[in-house]
């Protein structure tokens, strides 16, 4: 049985940082790539960072040079460090596992609040 289970969302001031941790587990983690989402309320889920098997890591524009996608696969867990937090980064995050074609995996979600 696949799991993806994030940790580490929270209230955060703007300006602030977080880390968000992803520790999966009944997949091969080090061959599949690996991603974050956000959903924020009445929008659709997009795509915020992604990292291959290979650690080449991508991401959306809105958090170039802010955020940071990191693996370990010794510890099967995906990274998310999120500097300089602003309140349109609040959502919900989700962790994601798929290889090409295949069944995508998704975590239950964490939510990240940004604000004063």
């Amino acid at each position: 049985q696949v799991q993806l289970v994030e940790s580490g969302g929270g209230l955060v001031q703007p300006g602030g940082s977080l880390r968000l941790s992803c520790a999966a587990s009944g997949i091969l983690f080090s061959i599949y790539p690996m991603a974050w989402y956000r959903q924020a309320p009445g929008q659709q889920r997009e795509l915020v960072a992604a990292i291959s098997n290979g650690s080449t890591p991508n991401y959306a524009n809105s958090v170039k040079g802010r955020f940071t996608i990191s693996r370990d696969n010794a510890k099967k867990t995906v990274y998310l460090q999120m500097n300089s937090l602003k309140p349109e980064d609040t959502a919900v995050y989700y962790c994601n596992a798929q290889m090409p074609g295949r069944t995508a995996y998704w975590g239950q979600g964490t939510q990240v609040t940004v604000s004063s």
